[in-house]
């Protein structure tokens, strides 16, 4: 089909837990990606926010609830300050083959009704910019899908996925792990042959592969420019770390680690369920159910720290997850550049300001770190290659900006074989390229 910069041939979609993509890729072999309004700003990003707003109808004067998706979704939801429920981190609930439907505003929802949306968002962004595109896409899936646990739980995520993006209008999919699509981008930047490894950390994987890569010999008329030596990856990114620093830092101003007196006179800890389902953030908004909003408030009538269980009412009633996530965020993006920085968060009646030093943010997370560790360190048994005979070692995707994640690489690599670029867009670029590839 043409675009209105030529044909387009081929289209690579990036859905990710956080941060969406897609990206097309021309006649010529250029690849450009759409460009989306920031949620807060009027600049444009090349990233799409993976969340859904349902604005709840007295707010809109509708009969109906109102979906926004994506960057728009965000801006709806400040907006209306928080007087809605937002939905994010859907791709985490693919492998949870417990998870059928939901309700939302009385209104019941599939996982493939809440992912469609968002990705025929993409699409249409896409083709208001581009033109018309062709029916085959690229589609990236991790080595091992957030929450998969049981023999064919990968299997279930993928079909969810594919599901979902033939609602979104395509029929001619090809998946690619997504360490495999990071390794097409990085390939159009090399200029000769190179062992690689390539490690591309989402909000819910982190999934590496050892590939050895060959320079495209032709934009127009690219050739198959990898062999896989091996992948692998483990359920846990970004989005873990962003649930420890939950556990450690927030959860205690909002009644982790409190005492409540029963009905008959004991002193009882708290329980904990509610302080995990917050560590997660794609579960908090599910905490706003009625009958667990009611057990809050007996537990705040009990508690002996009943400000906490209010500040901790507060949070969920008004649907801050989002304002939650942007404050731990913003610590983790200071903690990549300075040694210690200062968590903050103020909506009252909750207010924490605490000083985090990079090094007890490292020890929140060594259980995560070690994981990771271990995934690499198994990997490079599974291919047999010595760490000396990696040429390169390509870093993508938010995580991989953490100090600590880098060091993994750098002490088995060392510093002179690391690479770093595109973090958030490397993989729709390459899977641009991988659909361009199977167009022949």
């Amino acid at each position: 089909m043409n675009g209105k910069n030529g044909k387009i041939r081929a289209v690579g979609l990036d859905f990710g837990t956080t941060n969406s993509a897609i990206a097309i890729a021309g006649d010529g072999g250029e690849v450009s990606l759409a460009r989306f309004t920031a949620a807060e700003n009027s600049n444009a990003v090349e990233t799409f926010r993976s969340i859904l707003f349902f604005e709840q109808t007295a707010e809109t004067g509708s009969t109906e609830s109102v979906l926004a998706v994506g960057n728009d979704a965000i801006r709806r939801y400040l907006a209306a300050s928080g007087n809605g429920r937002l939905i994010q981190s859907l791709k985490s609930f693919l492998a949870d083959r417990t998870f059928d439907k939901t309700e939302i505003m009385e209104v019941t929802y599939s996982l493939g009704d809440l992912i469609a949306p968002i990705l025929i968002a993409l699409c249409t962004a896409a083709e208001e910019q581009f033109g018309d595109l062709p029916s085959r896409i690229a589609v990236g899936r991790p080595v091992h899908f957030s929450g998969a646990s049981g023999v064919g739980d990968d299997a279930a995520a993928r079909a969810r996925l594919d599901l979902a993006v033939r609602r979104a209008g395509w029929d001619d999919i090809v998946f690619e792990f997504e360490p495999v699509a990071a390794a097409y981008d990085y390939a159009s930047r090399i200029a000769h042959d190179e062992t690689v490894l390539i490690a591309d950390f989402g909000g819910g994987t982190s999934d590496f592969s050892v590939l050895q890569l060959h320079p495209r010999q032709s934009a127009a008329a690219p050739s198959r420019g990898y062999e896989i030596l091996g992948n692998d990856g483990v359920a846990l990114a970004g989005d873990a770390f962003d649930g420890r620093i939950m556990h450690h830092l927030v959860a205690p101003a909002l009644g982790r680690g409190s005492r409540y007196r029963s009905p008959y006179g004991m002193i009882l800890p708290a329980p904990t369920w509610p302080y995990t389902k917050l560590e997660r953030w794609h579960h908090l908004s599910f905490l706003r159910a009625r009958p667990t909003m009611l057990r809050f408030e007996e537990l705040r009538h009990e508690s002996l720290e009943p400000d906490k269980i209010a500040a901790l009412i507060h949070i969920v009633d008004n649907d801050l997850g989002y304002y939650l996530f942007r404050s731990v965020e913003e610590l983790k993006l200071a903690l990549s550049d300075l040694e210690s920085a200062n968590f903050r968060f103020t909506d009252p009646p909750v207010a924490i300001d605490k000083a985090v030093a990079r090094i007890e943010f490292e020890g929140w997370i060594a259980r995560q770190l070690g994981a990771i560790e271990g995934c690499v360190d198994r990997l490079m048994a599974q291919v047999g290659i010595k760490a000396e005979k990696i040429d390169s070692v390509f870093l993508t995707g938010g995580s991989s900006f953490v100090p600590a994640v880098r060091r993994i690489f750098i002490e088995r690599f060392g510093a002179d074989r690391i690479r770093m670029g595109n973090e958030f867009t490397s993989v729709a670029r390459g899977l641009a390229l991988r659909a361009l590839e199977a167009d022949g």
